[in-house]
């Protein structure tokens, strides 16, 4: 990875308070698609904040850093919500982002680490949200939209990412029979027939549609057959089918509809430290590695596939961006502002990200400074070991902290480890 790391937002010269920088201890969330015990980064990070030890059959799928009353982050030192530190102590936040948001995080910010595919997902916009959790609050918890960025860590990332050119999609229908089976003869000639881009949108909404609303057992059928044709396949054209994507996917979820979906979705691979935005009703499925999340404070999700949880296809279907095209759209880029700090901000307000990488081979004459923001953060020690003046102590992989708006922080390599750091904050 380049050298990396945080914005320098100019600002108005601000009183550093001198008051204690917190650790936090942060929530653990297992499921089912995390990587196991000592493999997962989740867990390997956990061990930074918390005694508990690594149970090497339990899936580690999450570490959630905020307020989020799934998994609400406590102060380490005192065991106090952070949430109701907050509440208690407002000059904590900035204040554009109390204005914006009022006395809570507007960020929730996560550590991840996939084994297999998560569901096909997409994530209501702010409107729907609240109709979304005022009619069905037992399944859309919160009434916030949760815009997403994601940051590929220790190495490739893969995932399926909004939908693909309209010509792949007419490419793999005309090519796999199985496929255009079950999405069905009608469906598949008016995406032939398309020819304006709100045609093409309007087609494929057709077919992705007719698919998902397939039968259970035609779609397990078609999948078989599918499965049983590959091997007799020439090379090029397996590579030209995503055969093996497909695979390992439909060996993880036999018989699951989701499997069809990487011929209608853009598959990316993001290379460590390279970046990603889904915005609302953007479709979308991890699929292999590990990451870093921001998004904003909600866990409002809405699932059709691969998974074993409700699929809300009805929900899902009516509300998708059917817009098609190259996944480079989605990517996001990072600005330098000096030889060891980079910043990345969404189109949103509800969170920026910012990160560090202070390397050991450079002599260190004397401790860097973070730039200072006008809003709260919360910071992921990702690598290396450090010592701070303002805390007192050394720093190293896995602790969390969170600074109050206006705080400083400065760091001094230890150690012969690169020191990585990540830092999510509200974007006003």
């Amino acid at each position: 990875m380049d050298c990396l790391f945080t914005a320098c937002v100019k600002t108005k010269k601000t009183r550093h308070p001198r008051t204690a920088i917190m650790e936090l201890r942060c929530v653990v969330q297992k499921y089912a698609w995390g990587k196991t015990g000592k493999s997962s980064l989740v867990a390997q990070l956990s061990q930074g904040n918390s005694t508990a030890p690594i149970v090497e059959d339990d899936p580690y799928a999450e570490l959630w850093m905020g307020t989020h009353p799934s998994g609400p982050s406590v102060i380490k030192s005192s065991n106090e919500p952070l949430l109701n530190h907050l509440l208690n102590n407002v000059d904590s936040l900035g204040d554009g982002e109390k204005k914006k948001f009022g006395t809570d995080l507007p960020f929730l910010f996560k550590a991840l680490s996939v084994a297999k595919a998560l569901s096909i997902q997409a994530h209501p916009n702010k409107k729907h949200a609240e109709e979304l959790f005022a009619t069905r609050p037992d399944l859309y918890k919160d009434p916030n939209h949760k815009p997403e960025m994601v940051t590929a860590w220790l190495g490739p990332f893969e995932a399926l990412c909004g939908f693909r050119p309209t010509a792949d999609i007419k490419f793999f229908l005309q090519e796999i029979d199985e496929l255009a089976a079950v999405v069905g003869k009608a469906a598949c000639e008016a995406l032939v027939k398309a020819e304006s881009e709100s045609e093409e949108a309007l087609a494929l909404r057709g077919c992705f549609s007719a698919l998902m609303n397939s039968s259970e057992e035609s779609i397990a059928s078609a999948l078989k057959q599918f499965e049983l044709r590959i091997p007799s396949l020439s090379a090029e054209k397996k590579d030209a089918l995503q055969c093996d994507l497909f695979t390992r996917i439909a060996t993880d979820f036999p018989g699951d509809v989701g499997c069809w979906s990487v011929y209608f979705m853009n598959y990316v691979v993001l290379q460590e430290g390279e970046s990603m935005f889904l915005g609302p009703n953007i479709p979308h499925a991890y699929i292999f590695g590990d990451c870093l999340e921001c998004m904003a404070c909600s866990d409002n999700v809405v699932r059709a596939g691969l998974t074993p949880k409700f699929k809300d296809i009805d929900t899902l279907c009516s509300m998708l961006d059917y817009q098609p095209g190259p996944v480079d759209r989605f990517r996001m880029q990072w600005s330098n502002v000096d030889e060891f700090c980079q910043t990345c901000s969404p189109p949103v307000p509800d969170f920026a990200m910012a990160r560090l990488r202070l390397p050991a081979s450079a002599t260190v004459d004397k401790a860097y400074s973070l730039p200072v923001r006008s809003n709260a953060s919360i910071l992921l020690i990702l690598q290396g070991q450090a010592t701070s003046a303002e805390t007192g102590g050394d720093l190293s992989f896995g602790q969390v902290l969170f600074l109050k708006a206006g705080q400083q922080l400065s760091l001094q390599v230890k150690g012969e480890q690169d020191v990585i750091v990540y830092q999510a904050f509200a974007n006003v």
